[in-house]
Protein backbone atom coordinates (compact mmCIF):
# COMPACT_ATOMS: atom_id res chain seq x y z
CA UNK A 1 0.00 0.00 0.00
CA UNK A 2 2.71 2.37 0.45
CA UNK A 3 4.49 1.86 -2.74
CA UNK A 4 1.05 2.79 -4.29
CA UNK A 5 0.84 5.72 -2.43
CA UNK A 6 4.03 7.00 -3.80
CA UNK A 7 3.33 5.70 -7.78
CA UNK A 8 -0.12 7.44 -7.47
CA UNK A 9 1.30 10.49 -6.14
CA UNK A 10 3.67 10.38 -8.70
CA UNK A 11 1.18 9.89 -11.12
CA UNK A 12 0.26 13.79 -10.12
CA UNK A 13 -2.98 12.93 -8.12
CA UNK A 14 -3.60 14.80 -4.64
CA UNK A 15 -3.55 13.27 -1.43
CA UNK A 16 -7.18 13.77 -0.92
CA UNK A 17 -8.52 11.66 -4.49
CA UNK A 18 -5.52 9.24 -3.00
CA UNK A 19 -6.85 8.58 0.21
CA UNK A 20 -10.07 7.84 -0.88
CA UNK A 21 -9.17 5.54 -3.39
CA UNK A 22 -6.86 3.79 -1.25
CA UNK A 23 -9.60 4.01 1.93
CA UNK A 24 -7.47 5.03 3.82
CA UNK A 25 -6.58 8.97 5.89
CA UNK A 26 -5.13 11.82 3.91
CA UNK A 27 -3.24 12.81 7.24
CA UNK A 28 -1.46 8.88 6.73
CA UNK A 29 -0.63 9.87 3.43
CA UNK A 30 1.21 13.04 4.21
CA UNK A 31 2.88 10.94 6.58
CA UNK A 32 4.04 8.28 4.22
CA UNK A 33 4.82 10.51 1.65
CA UNK A 34 6.95 13.00 4.09
CA UNK A 35 8.87 9.94 5.22
CA UNK A 36 9.35 8.65 1.50
CA UNK A 37 10.64 12.17 0.40
CA UNK A 38 13.26 12.31 3.75
CA UNK A 39 14.46 8.37 3.87
CA UNK A 40 13.83 7.11 -0.23
CA UNK A 41 13.17 3.33 0.07
CA UNK A 42 13.96 2.89 3.00
CA UNK A 43 10.99 5.28 4.03
CA UNK A 44 8.85 2.22 2.39
CA UNK A 45 9.04 -0.23 5.07
CA UNK A 46 8.20 -0.38 8.80
CA UNK A 47 10.42 0.90 11.98
CA UNK A 48 12.11 -1.33 14.32
CA UNK A 49 9.91 -2.01 17.10
CA UNK A 50 6.90 -0.86 15.51
CA UNK A 51 5.09 -4.15 16.68
CA UNK A 52 3.83 -5.21 20.22
CA UNK A 53 6.64 -6.52 22.02
CA UNK A 54 5.86 -10.57 22.71
CA UNK A 55 4.43 -11.60 26.03
CA UNK A 56 6.46 -14.86 26.44
CA UNK A 57 9.61 -16.00 25.19
CA UNK A 58 10.22 -18.14 22.68
CA UNK A 59 11.01 -21.54 25.00
CA UNK A 60 7.82 -20.61 26.90
CA UNK A 61 5.88 -20.72 23.50
CA UNK A 62 7.43 -23.98 22.57
CA UNK A 63 6.45 -25.66 26.11
CA UNK A 64 3.16 -24.09 25.56
CA UNK A 65 2.71 -25.72 22.40
CA UNK A 66 4.09 -29.24 23.88
CA UNK A 67 1.70 -29.13 26.60
CA UNK A 68 -1.09 -28.14 24.69
CA UNK A 69 -0.83 -31.46 22.23
CA UNK A 70 -1.12 -33.34 25.55
CA UNK A 71 -4.47 -34.48 26.70
CA UNK A 72 -5.23 -32.57 29.97
CA UNK A 73 -4.83 -34.08 33.62
CA UNK A 74 -8.16 -35.13 34.64
CA UNK A 75 -9.83 -35.41 31.53
CA UNK A 76 -13.54 -36.74 31.71
CA UNK A 77 -15.40 -39.01 29.45
CA UNK A 78 -18.97 -39.14 28.48
CA UNK A 79 -20.83 -41.93 30.29
CA UNK A 80 -23.89 -43.34 28.00
CA UNK A 81 -25.98 -42.09 30.06
CA UNK A 82 -24.98 -38.49 29.20
CA UNK A 83 -23.06 -37.64 32.58
CA UNK A 84 -19.13 -37.25 32.82
CA UNK A 85 -16.96 -39.61 34.90
CA UNK A 86 -13.23 -38.51 35.39
CA UNK A 87 -11.02 -40.96 33.02
CA UNK A 88 -8.39 -41.97 35.61
CA UNK A 89 -9.48 -40.86 39.23
CA UNK A 90 -5.96 -41.34 40.61
CA UNK A 91 -4.94 -37.94 38.12
CA UNK A 92 -4.13 -34.88 39.73
CA UNK A 93 -6.96 -32.05 39.21
CA UNK A 94 -5.98 -30.12 36.10
CA UNK A 95 -3.97 -26.95 36.60
CA UNK A 96 -2.41 -24.70 33.86
CA UNK A 97 0.43 -23.06 34.51
CA UNK A 98 4.05 -22.59 33.50
CA UNK A 99 5.56 -24.51 35.80
CA UNK A 100 3.24 -27.35 35.49
CA UNK A 101 3.66 -26.78 31.48
CA UNK A 102 7.68 -27.18 32.61
CA UNK A 103 6.65 -30.76 34.96
CA UNK A 104 5.01 -32.11 31.68
CA UNK A 105 7.43 -31.26 29.03
CA UNK A 106 10.31 -32.24 31.13
CA UNK A 107 8.95 -35.74 31.60
CA UNK A 108 8.87 -36.17 27.84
Amino acid sequence: MRARIISLSWLGLRTAKIAEKLGCHPKTLRKRLHRFNAEGIDGLGDRPGASRKPRTTEDERSRIIALLSKDPQGKLLTEPGGGLQPEDETKAASYWTLEALAEATNER
